[in-house]
């Protein structure tokens, strides 16, 4: 699985350095070095804008609608689709050296190096260049979107003059720089890839101008979509410090302002410009009201100075890392990846504040730009136990488009919500039925992740003003769209679950656990909250009708086989030909009809093996067991989902090994661009389940309503794994080493928790347990030339 090229970033604990520049891996480390709050995210673009790959300048659920056409139309196929835009590009800043563009492409570069710092939350650039004149400078550059300031990002950008031309110019002369700063709208973008549905589509020239104006160190440009009429503002400032005499002047029109700056530097001096760069959009607020909003913001930001905002940057990030820390020792690659992961998925939902946590976050454009399931599956699963907030607000997104999942279920001949299966801001984005309409199941993953946040928070006020609502609405989905059979089973047929290579299939059981759960879950909430589940139209006789429909799922079983089929007659299907299929065939969805693979036995991503890691309690451990080594035969792994909920599985079941392997293609997926697509955004989701492979899989992590447990092992590779959560207001951290679990309050109120199943009392001293002794497994075989890639 490991590719053929892979890019030049050194292996160091908490940063990604790209030591020399790496034009084959340039789209990959656009992603890599993207910086992000959830509001505004800034693709890591080289700063004079070329050579690029795919420039990408995001704001949180900023799109334009397109047309989904079809073949062949039919009833309750979404009409149009939304699309995430490159809006207003700020990162811009262009320079000329007597005369000659300072352009990588040309000229001598001695030096080209980047760094990624996850602790200061910064992308700091060096680079040393000669013009073809023969003049050297020196530019340093650092980038950060602010987590405290959520409009804001800015660059310090500054050159320094190492020496004379070859012109015969003399030393006193010195160089002429001119820098311009930009803020461009309507950027050209690159072709596309076709045939791929895992990209994104173009869409060019979708700003319409409503307003440019520019003064001398600062200028704003204002914008509108053509379709769907969204209003953008972008502004920007500078701080200029240099030698004397430099000159400074801006200037605006419809799709560009320019701010530039003029200085004659001598060998030795150094000219340095702070860029400061605002932010905005709405559906509802005036140009007017934008326009102050982003100056608003852009005056807090010089208020605050280039050195309050990293100040506040890395008050903000040392605050998140003692608690979501992971510490690994014995695999120095991997530490590096998991803090990665966790940057990044906090750098996508931090300050979403009541927007969807893309598939990608804002780091490219891949996926449109939607949300998906997996967003509550994987990213909240992470952010309920280290960043609590964003977790909360994510889900207060979901709440704010009831109104379109009531539309669609109402179309669908449903009763309650149908959550899009695709989306940006609440309408079905899917134009092809089977994976999206058919994949109910993401009613009952939004279900999951309130109860999951609930318990990892106890906020019984975000269960009654949030939660209730969206438990209400999904359990409905599902008493309308199952049945009771003619032998009192409650069937759900004709549904896709989340492995897409089997589709519209009956009683699909990861699916039917989780409706199972989320009907429980709405009866219980309803039953604690009478008044207000009133106010909704609950009733006793309908929360009775849940708690029926629950008891009476229909969980298939094979006597044969001694597993559970992934859905009804999934195990009757004949095997796919896994050793004659080759290599450059994967993925599948991509050279091979999906009517071929949905009558196989062959599964793209953990789909039974996910519902193990989320209902472990509908499963013995006989099963699951047997469950693992079953679907590990005929998973695939094409998507990026998968690794991960492997990795978790593998390690509930004794195969340690496996789930280190798994633990490390999961970390890996963008460092190592796995999946060959990470030029248009990273992996956010399986990042998130980087965390959960750890968390869930090594320390055995599991929630509910009794409280929090764990179940701690170590793979041989690793010498010890320590994390941390927070849990109902405390800080907890966990540590695993050879043969024993440390268990630390660090802070907050004593608690209980489970230990291997044996109850342990926590206070304000450590506890040190023993771990069982780890039970030899049977071996368990991927498809042919399937298997991770093998660590240590």
């Amino acid at each position: 699985m490991k590719p053929e090229h892979l890019p030049t970033f050194t292996v160091e604990p908490w940063v990604v350095r790209e030591p020399r520049l790496d034009m084959d891996a340039m789209g990959q480390t656009e992603s890599v070095f993207a910086l992000s709050n959830g509001h505004v995210g800034l693709r890591g673009n080289l700063d004079e804008g070329e050579p690029h790959v795919l420039p990408g300048t995001y704001l949180n659920s900023c799109y334009e609608v397109r047309p989904l056409p079809y073949a062949e139309g039919g009833y309750g196929y979404p009409e149009s689709g939304q699309t995430i835009i490159n809006v207003t590009n700020g990162k811009l800043i262009r320079l000329l050296v007597d005369d000659e563009p300072f352009d990588l492409r040309y000229g001598t570069l001695r030096k080209h190096e980047r760094v990624l710092d996850m602790q200061a939350g910064t992308l700091h650039r060096e680079v040393e260049w000669e013009s073809p004149a023969g003049r050297a400078v020196r530019v340093k550059s650092t980038r950060l979107v602010s987590l405290t300031q959520r409009a804001i990002a800015a660059i310090s950008y500054e050159v320094e003059v190492l020496s004379d031309g070859s012109d015969g110019n003399s030393a006193t002369d010195g160089a002429l720089l001119v820098l311009q700063s930009e803020l461009v709208a309507n950027e050209q973008l690159p072709g596309r890839n076709e045939g791929d549905p895992r990209l994104d589509t173009a869409l060019d020239d979708v700003l319409e101008s409503e307003q440019s104006r520019a003064g001398q160190t600062d200028a704003t440009l204002v914008h509108r979509t053509r379709k769907s009429e969204l209003r953008v503002g972008a502004a920007m400032d500078h701080e200029v410090t240099g030698p004397d005499g430099v000159q400074i002047s801006s200037d605006a029109n419809e799709d560009l302002a320019r701010t530039t700056i003029i200085a004659r530097v001598k060998p030795g001096q150094t000219l340095r410009v702070v860029k400061y760069l605002s932010y905005g959009w709405s559906s509802r607020r005036s140009l007017p009201a934008i326009y102050d909003q982003v100056r608003a913001a852009l005056a807090a930001a010089r208020y605050t100075g280039w050195d309050g905002l990293v100040s506040e940057q890395r008050e903000y990030l040392d605050d998140f890392w003692s608690t979501a820390d992971v510490e690994i020792d014995g695999d120095a690659e991997l530490q590096q990846a998991i803090r990665l992961a966790t940057f990044h998925v906090l750098q996508a939902g931090a300050r979403a504040e009541r927007r969807c946590i893309g598939a990608k976050g804002l780091t490219g454009d891949g996926y449109d730009g939607h949300t998906f399931w997996d967003t509550e599956t994987f990213c909240l699963q992470v952010l309920s136990f280290v960043a609590p907030d964003a977790a909360a607000d994510a889900l207060r997104w979901r709440q704010s488009i009831l109104p379109q999942a009531f539309e669609r279920a109402e179309t669908l001949g449903l009763k309650g919500a149908a959550f899009p299966w695709r989306t940006i801001r609440g309408h079905e984005c899917s134009g092809y039925w089977p994976a999206g309409t058919a994949a109910f199941h993401i009613n009952a993953d939004i279900a999951d992740a309130v109860r999951r946040h609930v318990h990892a928070t106890g906020d019984t006020q975000f269960e009654l003003e949030v939660g209730l609502d969206l438990l209400v609405a999904t359990a409905r989905l599902w008493r309308s769209l199952g049945h009771h059979d003619s032998e009192g089973n409650f069937r759900v047929d004709g549904v896709t679950g989340p492995d897409e290579y089997s589709a519209v299939a009956d009683n699909n059981v990861y699916t039917n656990l989780m409706a199972q759960q989320n009907l429980r879950y709405a009866a219980e909430v309803a039953a604690k909250h009478p008044r207000s589940a009133a106010r909704l139209g609950v009733d006793s006789e309908e929360v009775a009708s849940w708690r029926d429909a629950a008891a009476a799922m229909l969980i298939p079983f094979d006597e044969r086989l001694g597993v559970h089929p992934q859905s009804e007659g999934f195990t009757s299907h004949k095997l796919w030909d896994f050793e004659g299929t080759a290599a450059e065939h994967y993925p599948l969805l991509l050279n091979f009809p999906y009517f071929d693979l949905y009558r196989k036995q062959v599964v793209k991503q953990a789909d039974l093996v996910l519902a193990m890691q989320i209902r472990a309690d509908a499963f013995t451990d006989e099963q699951m067991r047997r469950n693992f080594a079953y679907y590990e035969g005929i998973t695939v792994r094409d998507s990026s989902l998968s690794a991960c909920t492997q990795a978790v599985i593998a390690a509930r079941t004794g195969h340690l090994d496996l789930a280190y392997n798994y633990l490390g293609e999961a970390a890996l997926i963008d460092l190592h661009d796995l999946g060959g697509n990470t030029d248009h955004g990273i992996h956010i989701a399986s990042m998130a389940g980087t965390w959960s492979a750890i968390v869930l899989g090594f320390g055995g992590m599991r929630c509910d309503a009794d409280g929090l447990s764990f179940a701690p092992v170590l793979p041989a590779s690793l010498s010890r794994v320590s994390f941390g959560l927070r849990w109902q207001g405390r800080q907890i951290r966990v540590t695993i080493t050879p043969g024993e679990a440390e268990y630390q309050l660090v802070s907050g109120a004593p608690m209980r928790l489970r230990h291997h199943d044996e109850p342990v009392a926590l206070g304000d001293d450590p506890m040190t347990l023993p771990l069982p002794a780890v039970e030899w497994v049977e071996p368990v075989e991927q498809p042919y030339g399937r298997a991770p890639h093998q660590r240590g």
